[in-house]
């Protein structure tokens, strides 16, 4: 009998479907459906890079008479020296305030009068930049983003103005919430000796002594194309590459290299603090963990980790709140760097409850994930539940736009289907081994506690029968 690779792999294939249940390759063949819109999304990208090293990623949508710009830059408050905390997040204020050939509120003003929509937002590690406008005004916005992006004019009058817009940020989100400030200032010690050690937002003192000159030269060492990801998704006119190498291709890239960041990985191990705020209503309690950033290889598991434990709709934190619960709200927003990571959570307590059978029960549920990990049946559920997050994320063109522009380096020719292919990689021996490795040796514990006499009589009603703490708890509610 003649032997051929061909007969070899329908051999294989007999044999490895012998020992697969049908179940499973169902499920399989499901997750390979659900992914395919990201790889259909992705042979659309035209994927270009000028000379002077800015990266650009076109999708063009049929049919459609708007278009959305996003623009990404490798710069976020991990960028900012001693005496210059806030800058990346205060000089995103600036850009809005004028450029070289838009002074004043000329931005603001254009966007408007096109109905188009706007806005930035800045991280740790980005600060990224987004419109939506029509597809007629795409040249018109695009000579308008690479005015403020190249020659911004800063005055003193727009720096003072936008000084007091951020201090009253800071002051409405963080000093003006019961626990957030003092909650925030010990999480940042926590990742003391990394760039991660203070909030974007920065502090009081370096955005009120920030000036012209020390912004401009925030904006001349990182603002510069060879960290910039351009993405442009919908309706785009044929002219669309000629505008952006017109209005892009002479600037100049610098001839020192963009500044590069190494991976932080904290031990993780028992730690422990309180605080106090008499502005406080109720105790909560908030555990951390230091996990690894989007780049590591244990980004994927970690992922599909957190969603089991905390964030599905479906995780065991979830589950546990169905009849009976010990907490009345939880809340995670897991924190991840490209080079460091954060999960979190936010536990408040029924009446019943303390803190300390919080943190008990959220041992035991990791202790389970080391011991037992999770079955096969259930990884495929979260690397669906992951697949139905990320086609949301992309739902609309100005959030495609986003999400290409927030490309990891690994993934800049595969901006939507590289993360899933990590995703779909790993194993139920991966979650298991990055929960005994990221979880289960201590944590960081935080209690937020509320004036003496709130606590005092949180701990009374602990101490009461179950059903008469119920009731009085349904009757405050």
């Amino acid at each position: 009998m003649e032997f051929s690779l061909k007969n070899y792999l329908l051999a294989y294939t007999f044999c490895l479907y012998a020992f697969i249940s049908p179940n499973t390759l169902a499920e399989e063949l499901s997750l390979k459906q659900l992914a395919a819109p990201l790889y259909q999304l992705e042979q659309k990208i035209d994927y270009q890079t000028l000379d002077n090293g800015l990266q650009i990623r076109l999708l063009p949508m049929d049919n459609t008479l708007s278009v959305s710009i996003a623009s990404q830059f490798s710069v976020g408050s991990r960028d900012e020296n001693s005496g210059q905390t806030g800058y990346a997040h205060l000089f995103e204020h600036m850009l809005f305030k004028g450029s070289k050939n838009a002074p004043g509120d000329s931005y603001a003003q254009t966007m408007s009068s096109l109905s188009g929509q706007f806005n930035a937002s800045t991280f740790f590690d980005f600060t990224n930049y987004y419109l939506t406008i029509p597809s007629e005004a795409l040249e018109l916005a695009l000579w308008l983003e690479a005015d403020r992006f190249i020659r911004p004019a800063l005055t003193q009058e727009t720096v003072t103005n936008q000084q007091a817009t951020v201090l009253e940020e800071m002051a409405t989100s963080i000093d003006n919430q019961p626990y957030v400030r003092k909650a925030m200032e010990f999480l940042l010690e926590q990742a003391q000796g990394s760039p991660y050690q203070h909030a974007v937002i920065g502090s009081k003192q370096d955005i009120v002594q920030s000036t012209t000159a020390s912004l401009n030269q925030f904006h001349q060492n990182h603002y510069r194309p060879d960290a910039m990801q351009l993405s442009i998704v919908g309706g785009l006119p044929a002219q669309t590459t000629d505008w952006i190498h017109s209005l892009f291709g002479d600037w100049t890239q610098p001839s020192t290299a963009v500044k590069t960041h190494q991976e932080y990985i904290f031990d993780n191990k028992p730690v422990r603090g309180e605080v106090i705020d008499s502005r406080g209503p109720w105790p909560a309690i908030l555990l951390a963990w230091h996990t690894v950033g989007q780049a590591h290889r244990d980004a994927a598991a970690i992922t599909l980790l957190e969603g089991y434990l905390f964030q599905n709709r479906n995780s065991i934190i979830k589950q546990s709140g169905l009849k009976d619960p010990d907490q009345l709200l939880t809340y995670s927003i897991p924190l991840s760097m490209e080079h460091m990571g954060v999960t979190n959570l936010v536990m408040v307590p029924r009446a019943k409850s303390s803190l300390d059978q919080l943190a008990e029960n959220i041992e035991q549920m990791i202790n389970e994930v080391t011991s037992q990990g999770v079955s096969q049946s259930e990884l495929i559920q979260l690397k669906a539940q992951w697949i139905n997050l990320k086609l949301r994320q992309v739902d609309s063109p100005s959030s495609l736009a986003r999400a290409l522009s927030a490309t990891l380096p690994q993934d800049s020719l595969a901006p939507l289907t590289g993360p899933w292919e990590r995703i779909n990689a790993v194993s139920a021996a991966d979650i298991q081994r990055v929960a005994n490795r990221y979880f289960s040796h201590g944590y960081v514990r935080l209690d937020l506690l509320p004036p003496w006499y709130i606590r005092w009589g949180k701990a009374l009603l602990e101490w009461l029968p179950g059903g008469l703490t119920d009731s009085l708890e349904d009757s405050a509610l």
